[in-house]
């Protein structure tokens, strides 16, 4: 990370001195006066400009969208609707089908129903309805029974009778139940809590919960290894502070017999919003798929993955540790926002999807192991070196853009948003979560290519439902390598990592923020640089994603953030605060702890920026930072502008040793817990 800052930062990062200099280089086409005037037209800073510029696209500059890539193919045809009624649609986001692929089980994240799928008549054969958002789906071998996770504060694991179609059991689960996961026996059923941070183990003959094993933050996806023995979960944010040298995502490695974590592997530096976890037909193997965010640069381009790749990592499950990490981007196209991963039965094919880039990668395993296999972990100075490989050692293969070069094919799909994935024999099918579709692909074509199967009627778009689609949408940035969700995850809350961001300077990075009620709360931003939350929108598009859009693309951005409302925290008894909240309402509205002056109901923030003595080594002294609200404060980990607090603790004791966010030194540590336990609860 940076550690110094040049003076009289212009509002974009570039000072007087270079921009007075690029004014006076030429541009590639022979000319400044058009660079000055483009420049000027669309508010690029001399660093951006310069970046544009050599990629010769100033030339291109006389339409409305710069660098935007081409819209998804599906994406056209719907119309769009502004009304904000709510509207059916199905988003289909878990998939679940027999090996020889007859049936496909759908779940239907916003219908709240899972639906039967026969992939030779082209149609729905059966409606199920749930009484939340599926969330994971699992087949029991002999095909008679699904069981299927419904996420909700108060979540429900649903045994489904296929023969009868119809739920037999509903169990109860907890916050946020995903990723079930059906033991080789069948006797037992695992399931990921993801707000409560832990593992249940159901106990199926009994129709109920037997354990819950605590695990790292947000566990998110889950798979067992065929003997039973091991599961391995994981985690969709890094648990630490910001600010260190090393902020990575994990997984956990939980022996079933002794009901405890026993080992922790941590992901390469800056791994984050991992999605999917899968383990190879032969056991060998298993797969992560994450963001790989270059978190320590500061935002001056997005080029050969500048800020955010899109990576999967290897795991040798005979070791149990990393194998390695490989970049599923190109060199100048990123593959942003990996979401889903599955192996084809004979483990020679894995798939990928990517949901920010509409796209499926297809994997040559055995070419890629062999690959991985002959780069030693050092160089051998008794080889000559090559100075044309990427890749000299196993080490720097998370860095190279070019790894899988002729061992991996990307498929564009017809749908938009693809989230899950199944292989059934040669067949690939892919749901695709804002279009409301299926993608076909067959493995044994000679090229392979993406068939649409509609799922029912496709509704109007709403502008509710336009802006979500837009906020996770990589397509509208240069080179399709992130989307707003690459930093905010999908739905708009945080990544956990520090971004030196240049709208406020460089070398000073901040902690990624929630956008939940940023129209609500202006400022934006932990310094308050936007005045509102419409123009920090505006500003990201043009300034993190390097993309000009026309007015509807924020426009209906800005809608769905408004739309956004707080998740019932889990710290919460049958949806009220604890005694022990209750208690630390009292201290928390008190005048010996003041927090309610910065702080009061409602928005939970004065909109007010605070010198609160936070300032750390990168900061001015001038500096003061906006007031954050603390609704949904559980989530949001870590703490003040720096990421500098893993916990609230960390915030109320070590970070505020002068009292100037919380007369907490007077508190005593009773009072301390209750107080941590009614923020929890907001």
């Amino acid at each position: 990370m940076a550690q110094t800052r040049r003076p009289q930062l212009a509002q974009h990062g570039c000072d007087t001195v270079s921009q007075q200099r690029w004014e006076r280089t030429p541009s590639p086409l022979g000319a400044r006066k058009p660079l000055r005037s483009v420049r000027r037209q669309f508010g690029l800073c001399p660093v951006q400009a310069r970046t544009i510029a050599g990629h010769w696209l100033l030339a291109l500059l006389s339409g409305v969208v710069l660098f935007a890539d081409r819209a998804p193919a599906e994406a056209a045809p719907a119309p769009v609707s502004s009304r904000r009624a709510p509207v059916e649609y199905l988003s289909p986001a878990v998939l679940s089908a027999a090996a020889d692929g007859r049936t496909l089980y759908i779940g239907c994240a916003t219908a709240n129903q899972v639906v039967a799928f026969d992939p030779a008549a082209g149609k729905i054969v059966r409606t199920i309805a749930m009484p939340a958002p599926p969330s994971g789906l699992v087949l029991t071998p002999d095909k008679t029974r699904l069981y299927v996770t419904c996420a909700a504060p108060a979540s429900q694991v649903c045994a489904v009778d296929l023969a009868a179609g119809a739920v037999t059991a509903r169990l109860p689960a907890g916050h946020t139940a995903v990723s079930p996961v059906l033991s080789p026996d069948g006797k037992s059923l695992c399931v990921c809590y993801r707000f409560d941070n832990c593992v249940a183990v159901f106990d199926l003959a009994q129709q109920k919960e037997s354990c819950r094993i605590p695990v790292a933050r947000e566990p998110i996806a889950a798979a067992l290894t065929p003997n039973g023995e091991f599961l391995l979960v994981a985690h969709h944010l890094p648990a630490e502070r910001a600010d260190a040298d090393v902020v990575a995502g994990s997984v956990s490695v939980i022996d079933l017999a002794a009901r405890a974590v026993t080992k922790q592997l941590q992901l390469p530096n800056g791994s984050s919003l991992l999605r999917d976890l899968r383990i190879s037909p032969d056991a060998r193997y298993a797969c992560v798929t994450h963001n790989l965010a270059r978190f320590h640069m500061p935002t001056t381009q997005l080029e050969r993955g500048w800020m955010n790749t899109s990576a999967l990592t290897l795991i040798d499950l005979g070791a149990m540790r990393i194998l390695n990490t490989v970049l599923l981007d190109d060199v100048d196209r990123g593959a942003a926002n990996p979401w889903a991963a599955a192996w084809s039965a004979d483990g020679k094919t894995l798939g990928v999807t990517h949901a920010g880039t509409h796209e499926l990668s297809v994997i040559d395993v055995p070419a890629l192991l062999a690959k991985l296999a002959r780069l030693p972990t050092a160089p051998d100075p008794s080889q000559p070196i090559d100075y044309s490989a990427a890749s000299r050692i196993a080490a720097d293969v998370p860095n190279d853009l070019s790894f899988l070069v002729g061992i991996r094919q990307r498929v564009k799909l017809t749908g938009i948003g693809p989230r899950a994935l199944v292989v059934a024999g040669s067949r690939v099918y892919v749901a695709n979560y804002y279009s409301d579709t299926l993608d076909l692909i067959d493995l044994n074509a000679p090229t392979l290519r993406a068939t649409s199967i509609g799922l029912g009627s496709r509704p109007p778009i709403s502008m509710l439902r336009r802006g979500e689609m837009l906020f996770n949408d990589a397509t509208i940035c240069f080179q399709s390598w992130q989307s707003c969700a690459s930093c905010h995850s999908d739905d708009a809350r945080v990544d956990g990592l520090n971004w030196d961001l240049l709208n406020d300077g460089v070398g000073n990075p901040k902690n990624s923020r929630s956008l939940l009620w940023s129209h609500k709360t202006p400022p934006a931003m932990s310094m308050g640089i936007r005045e509102t939350a419409e123009t920090a929108v505006r500003a990201g598009i043009q300034h993190i994603l390097f993309s000009v859009q026309p007015e509807e693309v924020p426009t209906a951005i800005d809608e769905w953030l408004k739309s956004l409302e707080p998740v019932p925290s889990p710290h919460l008894v049958h949806g009220k605060p604890s005694p022990a909240a209750r208690r630390g309402e009292k201290t928390f509205r008190s005048q010996a702890a003041a927090c309610a002056s910065c702080h009061p109901s409602g928005l939970f923030t004065d909109l007010a920026p605070h010198d609160v003595g936070t300032r750390g080594q990168f900061d001015q002294e001038q500096d003061q930072f906006d007031t954050p609200t603390l609704v949904e404060v559980w989530r949001t980990a870590p703490y003040l502008h720096d990421g500098s607090a893993a916990t609230l603790y960390d915030v109320l004791i070590p970070r505020n040793r002068e009292n100037r966010h919380g007369q907490t030194s007077r508190l005593t540590k009773p009072q301390i817990d209750d107080l941590i336990e009614y923020l929890l609860s907001l």
